[in-house]
């Protein structure tokens, strides 16, 4: 009997160490399993925390419909534009609108369309104006509703009819001559090398950080790739495309970064004041459309500038 007893005794044991063995191996496998998992996700959406596969396929979508209305119809790439900026209008508003800031859309989204068809069909005479119409429109809109708040928004206003179509009219003035689509292609091509260019440094080499109460993740190892990448495309750009000297691609690519990198932390310290991470999430691994054309908008005037006063003169 008693042997019977403790031969019971240690097979209960026995039984209960290895239901325990399997409870530890159950949980060291979910670990891992967790551990991969998230492994995955890291490796799908890399250091930038945004999903790379959906930004790639985002981003090539929208370069083939962009190239394509650019090259063989040139007026729908205008149309293209005025719809792309009223909506990044719209989406500027309604970040801006989270902080009580209550833009007058109307004016702002007529005066869009204004000042880029007048920018088309006319030049810079058109889009100059329309902004000044816009501006006027903006303030008399406002006093329709009461006056607390009144500068603010009339403020905002101006500021979103600026920022957004007014900068975006220089891109439509680029694509005005006949080799409008190989202007409108530089501007794109030296902002994109100088986004490509400093985000591949910056993962790979950033140590020192440029604005760290701004954009924490931007370094001047980034800044650097910036400058060599943009430069390196912009040479190849004004000597292929332009026939013109070597050293306007420096002056090209060196305004390129200019613009990229002032409109980059630009959007970054209103994107901070407000308190948003992205204008929206319209786009699928980017954010909104205002969160990829932060670093086109300030390049238009400036490029536009080096194309028509340097590269082409």
């Amino acid at each position: 009997m008693t042997d019977g007893a403790g031969g019971g005794v240690s097979r209960g044991r026995a039984a209960r160490a290895a239901r325990a063995g399997g409870d530890a191996t159950g949980d060291v496998s979910g670990a891992a399993g967790a551990g991969g998992g998230a492994g995955n996700r890291a490796r799908r959406h890399g250091r930038a925390g945004r999903d790379l596969r959906a930004a790639t396929l985002v981003g090539l979508g929208l370069a083939a419909v962009v190239l394509s209305t650019l090259f063989l119809v040139r007026p729908a790439f205008v149309a293209l534009v005025v719809l792309v900026m009223v909506v990044a209008v719209w989406e500027l508003a309604t970040a801006l609108g989270t902080r009580a800031v209550a833009v007058p859309i109307v004016p702002v989204v007529l005066g869009s369309v204004l000042m880029l068809v007048g920018a088309y069909l006319g030049g810079g005479s058109p889009l100059m104006v329309g902004l000044g119409l816009t501006v006027a429109a903006v303030c008399v809109w406002r006093l329709g509703d009461p006056a607390p708040g009144y500068l603010r928004d009339v403020t905002a206003g101006i500021f979103t009819s600026v920022y957004v179509p007014f900068l975006a009219g220089f891109a439509i003035l680029m694509a005005r001559p006949d080799d409008g689509d190989w202007r409108v292609l530089a501007l794109l091509a030296v902002v994109v090398a100088s986004d490509t260019g400093g985000y591949v440094a910056g993962v790979m080499f950033g140590r020192h950080p440029m604005a760290p109460s701004v954009s924490p993740k931007k370094s001047w190892e980034g800044f650097c790739g910036s400058v060599i990448l943009s430069t390196a495309v912009a040479v190849a750009v004004a000597v292929f495309a332009f026939d013109a000297p070597w050293w306007t691609g420096i002056v090209l690519g060196a305004v390129g970064v200019i613009g990229a990198t002032v409109g980059d932390l630009g959007e970054s310290l209103i994107k901070r004041d407000i308190g948003i991470k992205d204008m929206s999430s319209l786009l699928p691994g980017h954010g909104g459309l205002m969160d990829r054309l932060d670093s086109l908008l300030p390049s238009a005037p400036l490029i536009w500038l080096v194309l028509e006063y340097v590269v082409t003169a």
